[in-house]
């Protein structure tokens, strides 16, 4: 770690993360790439983590704070940081070994960009390979239509110059577990440019404490967060044009979580929000469902178990309300129109 102007600025949110946090500063501290700092922002923790991090008392910037949220915890780490260059890494993931000196390279040759996004490695709460994301497969450009219909996001694989992430003003806690996607989209929409590191950096760890379980909240979030954004008065015509088909693949992404998580009545109401935006055909619209279901799992390392899901009540109730809905005979499945 360099003693004076650091490169680049290692900012860590922490809360409750005894099990992990010294991994994720291991893994820093292993880089093939010196020059930067890392600080560590404690948000208000109950659990040992403070005393975890005793040992790193000469290799980080540590700084506690009562629980503010995530959101908070960064933007503090981003007033502390002197970097250049910012790097964000959950508590909970942690780096390979060269992930900073790729993307500052990156960055040395393409003096326009604002992010240099990378793929990720997600794994189990013991570090065990679930499935390798290589997003570019997809998603091949990073512009503001491939971030709004796509999302591609994942800050502990990213790294931003300061300068945009002070000129946009951080993230914004309004949006919990959405905060993220939030300020990718606003800094797309100021002409912050970002590209592909073509390799991937992070291992992004799944465990029942991680943000992506937060079930009810995450999906209410995304959905806020994009209702946020198409109520802005300064969209582009071409971004107004696109509201329908982001709604419908959100909406279709938000079914398949709460699916997951065990919300299947919730997973309705957000698949029927979802039919409101879809010109398919009732067939149509189911396999484009079921496909999107299983693209999803494959994404977390699990296989969708097509069988099992149309044997559900509310599965099969689904697929009648789309039969109904064509024949102007719509069955209501929920009281409420939302979840």
């Amino acid at each position: 770690m360099s003693d004076s102007h650091p490169q680049v600025t290692i900012i860590i949110p922490c809360y409750n993360c005894e099990r992990y946090v010294q991994e994720a500063i291991d893994s820093i501290l292993i880089q093939s790439y010196t020059n930067y700092e890392i600080i560590v922002i404690n948000d208000g923790s109950t659990d040992q983590t403070s005393a975890c991090l005793e040992n790193y008392h000469n290799q980080i910037r540590y700084v506690y704070q009562t629980n503010q949220g995530v959101s908070a915890a960064r933007n503090y780490g981003i007033q502390l940081a002197q970097g250049k260059l910012v790097a964000f890494l959950d508590a909970d993931d942690y780096f390979l070994p060269n992930k900073l000196e790729a993307q500052v390279a990156v960055f040395e040759t393409n003096p326009d960009l604002g992010i240099v996004h990378s793929g990720w490695r997600r794994v189990d709460h013991n570090g065990i390979l679930l499935a390798d994301v290589e997003p570019w497969e997809e998603v091949p450009e990073l512009n503001l239509e491939s971030w709004l219909l796509w999302k591609p996001v994942l800050p502990s694989a990213m790294m931003f110059r300061r300068d945009w992430l002070q000129q946009a003003g951080g993230f914004d806690p309004n949006f919990p577990q959405s905060e993220d996607t939030e300020l990718i989209l606003r800094l797309a929409l100021m002409g912050c440019q970002a590209a592909w590191l073509r390799q991937l950096t992070v291992c992004y760890r799944q465990h029942p404490e991680s943000a992506i379980y937060k079930g009810l909240t995450q999906a209410r979030s995304l959905v806020a967060m994009i209702d946020n954004f198409f109520a802005r008065s300064d969209l582009p015509a071409r971004l107004q044009w696109m509201e329908h088909s982001v709604r419908y693949s959100t909406l279709v992404w938000v079914g398949w979580y709460l699916y997951q998580r065990g919300h299947s009545r919730e997973m309705v109401q957000a698949l029927q929000q979802a039919g409101s935006y879809c010109s398919l055909s009732p067939m149509e619209t189911i396999v484009d469902w079921v496909e999107s279901f299983s693209k999803f799992s494959q994404e977390t390392g699990e296989e969708l178990d097509a069988d099992l899901l149309t044997t559900y009540l509310e599965w099969q109730q689904l697929m009648q309300w789309l039969l109904d809905r064509d024949s102007q005979e719509i069955t209501t499945i929920s009281q409420t129109s939302s979840f």
